[in-house]
């Protein structure tokens, strides 16, 4: 059970999710898999893959901005198309505010194999960080969106600040034609091979937590 749900987490940290057909393979396969099981086994599951599989991929640089975020007394929120449980162990070990994941119904402490809205991808982002913003009273405008992925553009143009960190090709080129702020942290042998300048390549390891979004409140300054 431990390398299925550590398949899911992988396909997402390092898979094509730009490609709907397996996106919709993946999904299909997870919830089957999840179905009659119950919650407190996928979520030790998920305790066992943070410990031992992601803990060591996540790359310094994503790990120091959210924990400049914190320093500075803003909330961090993680979003992602993972499952919500194992997105909110990732963000409790990082010590983040919070996380937005994928929902899968839960009936009587086991899932159903069904899912409570959309996959928490693409414009489902950006409406449940709409939705998060009205609950919590945050002015968008005044808040920092990060991502590795072209398929968070309807996140990525709802803050005031968008940040492309690790990004795939499409979002680099839509980076720097809107002058948004880019960030490579791969080591920099994987960096050269998507053409990115040596000096930008910081050589550090490990893997991408995707959809990160620092949340400042409206009294709060511009970072």
């Amino acid at each position: 059970m431990l390398g299925f749900v550590w398949q899911q987490a992988k396909f997402r940290i390092g898979g094509n999710e730009g490609n709907p057909d397996d996106m919709l393979t993946i999904r299909e396969n997870a919830l089957a898999f999840v179905a009659g099981r119950p919650v407190t086994e996928i979520v030790e599951a998920s305790e066992e893959i943070y410990d031992e599989l992601m803990a060591d991929r996540i790359w310094a640089g994503t790990r120091a901005l959210a924990q400049q975020h914190l320093d500075s007394g803003q909330r961090v929120w993680l979003v992602t198309a993972t499952p919500v449980e194992l997105a909110s162990i990732i963000a409790h070990r990082l010590g983040l505010t919070g996380a937005l994941g994928t929902v899968s119904e839960i009936v009587d402490g086991k899932y159903t194999g069904r899912l409570v809205g959309e996959l928490m991808h693409g414009p489902a982002k950006a409406e449940a960080v709409l939705a998060l913003a009205e609950r919590e009273g945050l002015d968008l405008d005044r808040c920092t969106a990060y991502s590795d992925s072209a398929n968070d553009l309807p996140m990525l143009s709802l803050v005031g600040t968008a940040v492309a960190v690790n990004p795939d090709t499409e979002l680099r080129a839509i980076a720097r034609a809107r002058g948004w702020t880019i960030r490579d942290y791969r080591t920099g042998r994987k960096a050269a091979k998507i053409g990115v300048p040596t000096v930008a390549a910081a050589a550090l390891t490990g893997g991408v937590v995707g959809g990160a979004i620092a949340l400042r409140r409206r009294d709060k300054l511009p970072f």
